[in-house]
């Protein structure tokens, strides 16, 4: 676990800066043409503006076998959010990022302001107030670490990750994906009945975070087996899908991704849940029939750019619901001494109407990766489960039904 206390930003002020940014993009304007050639001098990149998907050419240090060294640590913390909100551009003014960027630090500020020592307990069960802790004694802001600044890639300061489709979102379901989803669970033979009782009763996804109702969750059996439990919740795999792919921020801590480098394996180690995936350079993919949770993924170079195909999905992993045949497509392309832009493609028919696109800058880290020793069935799951059987010895006692 990586502690930056001048990065840090509580949850409860996370919470209130998510919310506001949908009102506050109302007032923004496209950024204007000299915007979008300078980046501000906090910022990650400083190339050109160039379209989406065209980073500045570099020419940097290459490794024995002739290709560019891509190797280092690199920080994924970003202001950025995954999906642009209505009604804002791709590109943001660098007054409305100051702005937004202002305001993240006075709730930081706020949030790491000394708490009084005579304050009095909170209520059983915590005050509802956002998080996982809902105060009562979880992590504050001296742990959190989501980034204190807009990515910038080719000059411009983004509004989202997502740059394809153009308006900056994710695309719509298709039709079949719920319907897909649910009836892989039964070998694809699920009937009617079974249907209903899956889309009842959701299974956790990858890029699911650990709980954070302070009611707990109300879908029948969440808290009845500890495989219900998300994946990240579980210490299995980073939640947020931080480890991916794609592998994306998760605006809480542990951000970083270090790289090692060789001509026939290329090694990436995730911070959050210490996960490591294994890249295969020219190699063909597995059979169909070997999963993995972090799929399997095949390198090659086109350029100067590393390109990595993954595909092989199980269906624990489904990443926004998506299938085991899921195919994520990422470019790894060095853009300075000390920066790397991470692009990634995402194709499932089966999940979405259209493969989609994002791309974000990484800035090198000033710093180390620590061990996050978080590990499977730690204490917290037993009370996870044990909370659970309390409640309903609770409800029970109090005449409002019991488990089902």
């Amino acid at each position: 676990m990586r502690i930056t206390p001048l990065n840090a930003l509580g949850t409860a002020a996370l919470f209130a800066l998510a919310t506001m940014v949908p009102a506050f993009a109302q007032d923004l304007k496209p950024a204007p043409a000299s915007a979008a050639k300078t980046a501000p001098a906090n910022s990650a990149g400083k190339s050109a503006s160039k379209p989406a998907g065209a980073p500045k050419a570099y020419s940097g240090p290459r490794t024995a076998d002739g290709h560019p060294d891509l190797q280092g640590t690199y920080d994924a913390a970003t202001l950025t959010p995954l999906e642009r909100a209505p009604n804002m551009p791709q590109a943001m003014t660098k007054e409305d990022a100051a702005k937004q960027e202002a305001l993240d630090l006075k709730l930081k500020q706020q949030g790491d302001e000394p708490i009084a020592a005579d304050r009095k307990a909170p209520p059983k069960g915590g005050d509802g107030s956002f998080g996982p802790a809902g105060n009562v004694g979880g992590y504050n802001s001296g742990w959190i670490d989501p980034g204190s600044t807009f990515n910038v890639v080719n000059g411009e300061i983004r509004s989202s990750i997502v740059v394809d489709p153009p308006n900056g979102r994710v695309p719509p379901l298709a039709k079949t994906a719920a319907r897909g989803a649910a009836g892989q669970a039964y070998g694809g033979s699920a009937n009617g009945v079974q249907l209903l009782q899956l889309l009842l009763t959701p299974r956790p996804t990858s890029d699911q975070t650990e709980n954070s109702d302070p009611g707990l969750e109300k879908a029948p059996g969440a808290y009845d087996d500890p495989e219900r439990r998300p994946l990240g919740e579980r210490c299995l795999i980073g939640f947020g899908s931080t480890s991916g792919p794609p592998m994306l921020p998760n605006y809480f801590y542990n951000n970083l991704h270090q790289i090692v480098q060789t001509p026939t394996r290329i090694m990436i180690l995730t911070e959050m849940v210490h996960d490591v995936r294994v890249v295969r350079m020219n190699e063909q993919h597995l059979p169909k029939n070997i999963r993995l949770w972090l799929g399997d993924s095949i390198g090659h170079w086109e350029g100067d750019t590393l390109v990595v195909e993954t595909t092989n999905f199980t269906d624990q992993t489904r990443f926004r619901g998506s299938t085991p045949d899921m195919k994520v497509t990422e470019r790894f392309t060095r853009t300075g001494e000390h920066t790397l832009l991470y692009r990634f493609t995402i194709d499932d028919p089966a999940t979405w109407t259209q493969p989609w696109t994002g791309e974000y800058t990484w800035p090198e880290a000033n710093g180390h990766i620590y061990e996050y020793a978080c590990h499977e069935g730690n204490y917290a799951m037993k009370d996870i489960l044990n909370g659970a059987r309390v409640r309903e010895r609770e409800e029970a006692a109090a005449g409002k039904g019991g488990k089902k």
